[in-house]
């Protein structure tokens, strides 16, 4: 898969929430096999998938958004960092929020 085709949701998530969802995916969705993974309780890891799912769904409301969606793209195309975007992009949230 090109970088280009790689969801906008998918490159806003950090390297442990990847691995949380590979391992998630691995487990057949058990959080229960998760949770023994991760050494943590039930609820944890519960919450744990509640915070991801809240991270995605916001962040897919956010790309309906022409500002954010333009500098994303402009992470995509290798014209600024991924960490410069991130950066860009939530200060913008935060300006956004002020108003």
């Amino acid at each position: 898969m090109d970088i280009k085709d790689v969801p906008d949701w998918i490159l806003s998530l950090e390297k442990d929430e990847v691995e949380f969802i590979r391992k998630f995916v691995l487990n057949s969705g058990s959080l229960k096999h998760i949770a023994k993974n991760y050494n943590v309780s039930y609820p944890t890891v519960r919450t744990r998938l509640d915070r991801l799912i809240q991270k995605i769904e916001l962040n897919e409301r956010n790309d309906k958004e022409e500002f954010i969606s333009f500098v994303k793209h402009l992470a995509i195309e290798e014209r600024v960092s991924l960490e410069d975007a991130k950066l860009i992009i939530e200060k913008y949230k935060n300006e956004m929020e002020e108003k």
